[in-house]
């Protein structure tokens, strides 16, 4: 059995009521467990699969699995086909995964997230991958989560975020050297490796969530080079729709209007990202 307490947090295993000898949160290997025929998401992008492996390499397994017995030591997922997956390419033997043994397993999680989180003091990264389960493996949007657990959308929103920030940057957040709030402003930055560079500064020399969002802003300063049309002043209607739409999807967004119409400029930094940003706008 695994502990309920991880290197990052509590885990999301701490949210869940302890069950019976044969139920709970346990770590088992990777080949005792099947793919659920039912599971409706039936592609996984490679990329984004890349990814999330090579953060499960560098902090672990945030999110367990959820499964349930099959009997004879075997396993079915229920939710997590796509964090088992990247498990499996990151080189993992055995994950750890919480074992249902009813077919309202899916609803009964849910309900047992839900009231957790709204009571427990959760550290960022478990926050944050909590909201991701309720939001990936049991389909609600971020507007169900934040009702759920009475905070804002845009608070749902940007803690998810965290989990999409590089690997040594993750790692200090859920050791407590890095604060949240420095973390999201570094999620500005394309550049990871200037983006580790500037966290390990901010841990080290106490700098304030301000500092970090004014290294991220010099940064990502528009050159002299570029159309002086960015200088323009644009109307304060504009500028107030494009910071509603930054905070209702999550990302930076951005529009340019002029007198004959004008584009919008939607920014995501991974395939997936993408994908969460098209469930927003349609879901």
């Amino acid at each position: 059995m695994i502990e309920r307490r991880t290197g990052l947090g509590r885990g999301l295993g701490a949210l869940i009521p302890a069950a019976g000898p044969e139920l709970g949160l346990r770590t088992i290997a990777l080949h005792r467990i099947e793919t659920n025929p039912q599971q409706p998401r039936a592609h996984f992008d490679d990329d984004g699969l890349g990814a999330l492996a090579a953060s499960i390499g560098a902090v672990g397994l945030l999110q367990p699995i959820v499964v349930r017995s099959l009997g004879d030591g075997r396993y079915q997922l229920i939710a997590g086909e796509r964090r088992w997956r990247a498990a499996r390419l990151a080189g993992l033997v055995e994950v750890p995964a919480i074992v249902r043994d009813t077919s309202e397993a899916s609803a009964s999680l849910t309900e047992a997230l839900i009231e957790n989180l709204q009571r427990e003091d959760l550290g960022p990264l478990d926050e944050a991958a909590a909201f991701r389960q309720l939001i990936d493996d049991f389909g609600l949007t971020h507007d169900q989560v934040a009702d759920a657990v009475g905070r804002s959308r845009s608070a749902v929103t940007n803690t998810v975020r965290l989990l999409q920030l590089p690997g040594e940057l993750l790692r200090m957040v859920g050791q407590g050297s890095l604060g949240a709030g420095h973390a999201r402003a570094l999620l500005g930055l394309d550049d990871v490796a200037y983006a580790t560079h500037i966290g390990n500064r901010a841990a080290e020399e106490g700098w304030s969530v301000r500092q970090v969002e004014d290294a991220v802003r010099i940064r990502t300063r528009p050159s002299p080079a570029e159309p002086a049309k960015r200088a323009r002043i644009r109307p304060a209607a504009i500028l107030e729709l494009e910071e509603r739409l930054t905070e209702r999807l999550g990302t930076r967004v951005d529009i340019d209007h002029g007198s004959g119409g004008g584009k919008l400029v939607i920014r995501y930094r991974s395939l997936d990202d993408l994908e969460r940003i098209y469930r927003d706008l349609f879901s």
